[in-house]
């Protein structure tokens, strides 16, 4: 995980992530997603570490009616992994290599439950002063946070995608979404990504096509075709469950966005401000009171409540928007660079 010019060293937890976790399927079925996705990229030289199953206190919730029961439905063209994870536990893995690094450049990204990234921090003590941040997609803020439209359920408006209230990746375990963005030293290291940013970023038809052919219409290969089907399998879910049909939003890939500062061609504009000018800092209280079927019936347990902070004073990023054409281009340039290196491996 060493740093190299014009780079920086980020650990992803998600489901499927380097550090798996529950979320959008079982932890068996992100592990296996993980490894799989690695093995479409011709990325098998970075290892995956099986993470948690379920919450701090709290049984696992899935996805299927939004990712399906494997967590990754919409394409026959996922193959069969060619290295499986590593024997070691995730949060000791993941401790390890963040330590490794020079103080303050290292950046945690969650975008499933934050399971194990409480429990790495709470076990590992000196690590919240080492890394840089933590960048996390999840959250709903409503209240005209953003122009966002946040989706109905029923014909009625909510602020959350898995109750009323609250986001998914914070409601599953708001326990360890609680410990992360109120920790003393995270909170003021911590980028959070609300749905009100991530519904900013619809995978319109004409992103589809750019992602599958290219800027030039001429670059389709199979793992492009892959993950554009994996894009309409998201998008037809999202358009039946929540009633967006401009297209899906792309949640995960935003947390990643927004830590690339200084990253001469891939930085992305986020923007910190309501009035110009004004950078913004919040307070995060998460709803940890009440079930996850409370939850369904109403209560607002997950629910991230953000309370503006006097200038200066430090606490969570919460972007208010970003340049959305700019992030469409990098994301494009990841591609091809994965195109290239599975060409360079006889995969076209």
């Amino acid at each position: 995980m060493g740093s190299q010019k014009g780079k920086i060293d980020v650990w992803l937890d998600c489901d499927p992530g380097i550090s798996t976790v529950h979320g959008n399927s079982s932890i068996d079925h992100t592990t296996y997603n993980a490894t799989s996705v690695l093995t479409a990229m011709s990325a098998t030289h970075i290892p995956v570490y099986r993470g948690a199953g379920s919450g701090l206190i709290r049984p696992g919730v899935h996805a299927p009616s939004i990712h399906g029961e494997s967590g990754l439905e919409g394409t026959d063209l996922l193959p069969k992994p060619a290295v499986g994870p590593v024997d070691e536990p995730a949060i000791d893995a993941m401790a390890k290599a963040l330590l490794a690094t020079p103080p303050n450049t290292a950046w945690v990204v969650a975008t499933g439950a934050y399971t194990n990234v409480a429990q790495c921090f709470q076990k590992y003590d000196n690590l919240a002063a080492h890394v840089k941040g933590v960048s996390m997609m999840g959250g709903a803020i409503g209240n005209e946070f953003t122009n966002a439209v946040l989706g109905r359920v029923d014909h009625k408006e909510r602020i959350g995608n898995w109750s009323v209230w609250a986001e998914f990746n914070v409601l599953v375990d708001p326990e360890a979404a609680h410990f992360i963005l109120e920790h003393d030293i995270l909170k003021k290291k911590s980028v959070l990504i609300p749905l009100d940013i991530t519904h900013l970023v619809l995978g319109t038809k004409e992103v589809q096509d750019m992602l599958l052919k290219g800027k030039n219409g001429d670059s389709q290969t199979t793992l492009r075709t892959m993950l554009v089907e994996l894009l309409m399998f998201f998008a037809a879910t999202y358009d039946r469950v929540f009633g967006i049909s401009e297209g899906p939003p792309l949640h995960d890939p935003l947390a990643v966005a927004v830590i690339l500062d200084g990253i001469v061609g891939d930085e992305i504009p986020f923007y910190d401000f309501k009035d110009e000018g004004k950078s913004e800092r919040y307070e995060v209280k998460v709803i940890t009171e009440e079930s996850h079927q409370d939850a369904q019936e109403g209560a607002e347990t997950g629910r991230t409540i953000v309370k503006l902070l006097p200038p200066g004073e430090e606490g969570v990023r919460i972007p208010r928007g970003l340049d959305i054409k700019r992030f469409w281009n990098v994301l494009e340039d990841c591609l091809a660079r994965a195109d290239a290196a599975n060409k360079a491996n006889g995969i076209v």
